[in-house]
């Protein structure tokens, strides 16, 4: 299985654009896919430069309703009008961003709408033998403190957002599971919880942002919140790969916490999957 990451928050290869957003592209037996679109056009800039070429890739997986996730869309089905994208049904409702009495649309782009490549999935849904897709995270255990300030407009009135737009992916390949979560704004170890349910088992590899980034500094609550998912996922047999909104502080917190069983994976990086 190849994994590369088209773009995140951080530079990486030499070259390579960075930006808030997040993209990968995975090979595997079968299938090529791309695994969001970031913010802006700029992962196919990306691509371009580390010889990816996503006019060959057959499915696009978008893990939730959010603009950095899915505003390369639009320019990656004008030169790949025959990619499949496959999202949540809820991901096309409007997301809002509350900052005091104000709120900032932090959606996808409306176009994205109207697509005849995108196809509105409701729960699960296997692809084939090696691709699997899972929703349907209820758990709240430390879930992420940010996550209050995200709401979901309907009509005239916003309410809390709940995540159902979110999903997450599952490849398998010689006999080893990744599990791949975009910003896992459910919280990374009900998603894990979630996946026990399926599985019966731990994934090999994790792939995801934890959205624990900050703007402003971080409190003794935050940090504990913090170390204290480090420490439950230093239990998992599980290597984990991370990013984005993870954030930079948070990310050292966890390293703490987890040593060598978590990495930062960089804009332009390919993920290197230690079993």
């Amino acid at each position: 299985m190849k994994i590369i990451n088209l773009i995140e928050n951080t530079k990486g290869c030499q070259g390579c654009l960075a930006e808030h957003g997040l993209s990968f592209y995975v090979e595997t037996e079968g299938h090529r896919l791309v695994i969001d679109a970031g913010a802006t056009d700029a992962f196919l800039e990306n691509a371009e430069r580390l010889g990816v070429n996503v006019r060959e890739t057959d499915l696009m997986i978008l893990s939730h309703g959010h603009y950095d996730h899915a505003g390369g869309i639009p320019e990656l089905v004008r030169i790949n009008p025959d990619i499949r994208i496959l999202m949540q049904k809820p991901a096309v409702e409007e997301y809002y961003h509350q900052k005091d009495d104000a709120f900032r649309y932090i959606g996808i782009p409306q176009s994205i709408r109207e697509l005849v490549q995108a196809e509105l999935l409701t729960g699960d849904r296997k692809i084939d033998e090696g691709i699997f897709l899972f929703s349907g995270v209820k758990g709240r255990e430390l879930w992420p403190a940010g996550n209050k300030e995200l709401k979901v407009k309907r009509g005239e009135d916003y309410f809390q957002d709940e995540f159902d737009h979110e999903q997450y992916l599952v490849l398998e390949e010689g006999g080893k599971r990744v599990l791949f979560s975009g910003c896992a704004h459910n919280g990374i170890l009900n998603i894990l919880g979630r996946y026990r349910e399926i599985f019966g088992m731990d994934p090999d590899a994790v792939i995801s942002g934890f959205h624990m980034q900050k703007r402003s500094g971080y409190t003794e609550e935050d940090t504990e919140l913090i170390r204290k998912t480090g420490m439950e996922l230093k239990k998992y047999k599980t290597m984990f790969y991370t990013g984005h909104c993870t954030g930079e502080i948070p990310y050292q917190i966890l390293k703490e916490c987890m040593g060598k069983q978590l990495s930062y994976v960089h804009s332009g990086d390919e993920v290197h999957l230690l079993w």
